[in-house]
């Protein structure tokens, strides 16, 4: 959706994928996302902090884990160590300030890397743009310093941090109400993220490097929301949340190249997890508001890998690898192989296969709730598993065009399903909370299909990437019946592309850059909503018995980019103006019961967002 930046990786939860920053697992960098999960509605890190990064779909390397989906692996550029560079961007949704430089750090010349970001929304309302009623702000700061030590290595200090809110204060207003009924219901919602970490990096003779990371991070987030209550319009908490989740990890990697053939990765990862999550909730019956949940706990996690690559001969690579995860809560243990091979038919042409056997334990307040009684209700609940079989063809059609496909099947098993009775509840389709319930890991889930890809690499300041993915992703809930998953949309079509035209005239360097990308996707399912029920009950009742039956529309947006640069011997300005959804195209978000009309209504995603801001680099 528009608003949450939740990445489906081939029709899997988007809390399947696992982020790293600079070899260590990091908790999801997005702005405004809840506990556990990935999506968010903005990223924290700023694209003038990061260099190459790496991005995994299926079968991935033994050195990833805790994760079924896929890997977002990042990685931070280092600042200009010879001379300092600032950047200041002010445009409608904010300010962006960026420094760079070196430094000393005894006889040795390192370097720093620092980015703050400040932004609102306010200022598009302001200029009229229709967004919504709340009002949303958010902060972050990201850094990178490198710090050479001569002879014992080299270190780095890095780290980033989000500040998010987003509230509306609703209106006083049961007119109001009857066309957009939110205005009823104000709302505060909360979302901090940090993470901090300390890197050491040293080799021996060319051939041997040992990595070492210490780093702890936070997440916490809260909700207030309130009713506006007939006919004094008084308003009543409805209800409260505040999830809290720690982590402090220590990684450790021995890398050693025996020849050019032969290549052998190890390593340890230790996590030490706390977490604390409470939830009121008005009850009528008691006319207050009533703790509901009040889960607190911690645990740690083990997690160890090998692994080799082999090259018998210049066209062919063989990779192997072991990778174990341990939760140490209740010593549930995931063994994984993982193996891929490679075969070039020349330098322009391959053809590659993967396996891989991944596990993911669940989100960490599932281990945690209680039942009346105070009893532990998922204690001994194990991992998720799934298997991943990809077949991949490569090809280079010129110097700066490619072509790939990927065919893909992933199995998934010990899903986490209601237990004790026949649901249609499955961990597969959660994403956004931990739901409340006994669970156990009889549950089943199968996802394939087919990717491809068309790739015009930056050539003369013309780019372009193309991507069509067709799949299907299905899940079994202990009622043993086989549906479609809340994800599977059928489908995915993408086309990012622009280019760059260079002119100098009167004797200034000038640039006029044109971007654009296209988005087309199947509509995610939704159960059905009950009419009769939600009537008679005065509120949303599903229609569980046909969960996930139902598709939403198609989604499809279009982003056009467009920017003026202008070079002079100290200073680079930059005018842009990125229109977001140029079509203004209404795109569905979902559907809702409105009791006030008694009707089934679709709620709408994001309209025309024109940004415009003004860049100086110096």
């Amino acid at each position: 959706q528009d608003g949450n930046n939740t990445i489906v990786i081939r029709g899997n939860a988007p809390n399947g994928l696992l982020w790293r920053m600079e070899g260590v697992d990091i908790p999801n960098p997005n702005h405004f996302s809840d506990v556990g999960t990935s999506g968010g509605g903005i990223s924290i890190i700023s694209a003038q902090l990061l260099s190459n990064s790496d991005f995994s779909t299926g079968a991935f390397a033994a050195e990833y884990g805790n994760a079924t989906s896929g890997v977002f692996d990042l990685r931070l550029r280092k600042g200009n160590s010879d001379r300092r560079e600032h950047t200041v961007q002010v445009g409608v949704l904010g300010v962006d300030l960026a420094t760079e430089g070196p430094m000393k750090m005894g006889g040795n010349k390192g370097s720093y890397l620092i980015n703050y970001r400040y932004s609102t929304l306010g200022l598009l309302k302001d200029l009229g743009v229709p967004i919504s009623d709340e009002v949303t702000k958010f902060q972050d700061l990201s850094f990178n310093f490198a710090m050479p030590a001569g002879k014992f290595g080299n270190f780095s200090l890095f780290g980033m941090g989000g500040l998010s809110i987003s509230e509306s204060k609703g209106k006083a207003d049961s007119l109001s109400w009857e066309t957009d009924l939110n205005k009823k219901f104000p709302f505060r919602f909360v979302a901090n993220t940090g993470v901090t970490g300390l890197t050491h990096n040293k080799t021996w003779g060319g051939n041997t490097w040992l990595k070492t990371v210490v780093a702890a991070s936070a997440t916490e987030n809260g909700t207030d929301a309130d009713q506006f209550l007939l006919p004094d319009f008084a308003k009543r908490r409805e209800y409260e949340t505040d999830s809290r989740q720690q982590k402090v990890t220590v990684s450790t990697v021995l890398s050693h190249k025996f020849s050019a053939r032969h290549y052998l990765r190890s390593g340890v990862y230790v996590n030490f997890w706390g977490y604390d999550f409470s939830q009121s909730d008005f009850l009528p019956e008691k006319n207050a508001l009533v703790d509901q949940i009040h889960q607190r706990g911690n645990t740690q996690t083990v997690q160890a890998f090998t692994q080799w690559q082999y090259r018998p001969t210049e066209r062919v690579t063989f990779n192997a690898g072991l990778h174990s995860l341990t939760l140490l809560l209740n010593n549930s243990t995931s063994l994984e192989p993982r193996a891929g091979l490679k075969y070039a038919f020349s330098d322009r042409q391959s053809v590659s296969f993967g396996y891989g056997l991944h596990g993911q334990t669940q989100p960490l307040g599932v281990y945690f709730l209680k039942n009346e009684d105070g009893e532990l209700l998922n204690h001994g609940l194990g991992m998720t598993k799934a298997q991943h079989l990809v077949l991949a063809y490569d090809y280079l059609l010129t110097k700066n065009l490619r072509v790939k496909t990927e065919v893909y099947h992933q199995k998934l098993f010990n899903v986490p399903v209601t237990r004790g009775e026949a649901t249609t509840f499955s961990m597969l389709n959660q994403y956004q909370e931990t739901p409340f319930g006994a669970y156990e890991n009889t549950g089943r889930g199968r996802n394939y299909g087919l990717e491809m890809t068309f790739e015009q690499f930056l050539s003369h300041g013309f780019y372009f990437l193309a991507s069509s993915s067709w799949f299907r992703a299905e899940y079994r809930g202990s009622d043993l019946v086989w549906r479609k998953s809340l994800f599977d949309g059928g489908s995915a079509n993408t086309l990012t592309g622009g280019k760059e035209w260079d002119w100098a005239r009167h004797g200034r360097d000038r640039s006029f850059g044109l971007n654009l990308k296209v988005v087309s996707l199947g509509g995610h399912r939704q159960t059905p909503i009950d009419l009769a029920a939600s009537k008679a009950a005065g509120e949303l009742v599903y229609d569980e018995s046909r969960a996930f039956s139902e598709r939403l529309p198609g989604y499809f947006r279009l982003d056009i980019g467009v920017r003026l640069k202008r070079n002079f011997n100290h200073l680079t300005s930059t005018v842009s103006l990125d229109v977001q959804n140029a079509t203004n195209r209404k795109n569905i978000g979902g559907k809702y019961y409105d009791p006030v009309k008694t009707e089934v209504k679709y709620f709408y995603q994001a309209p025309l967002l024109p940004i415009l801001a003004y860049k100086l680099e110096f």
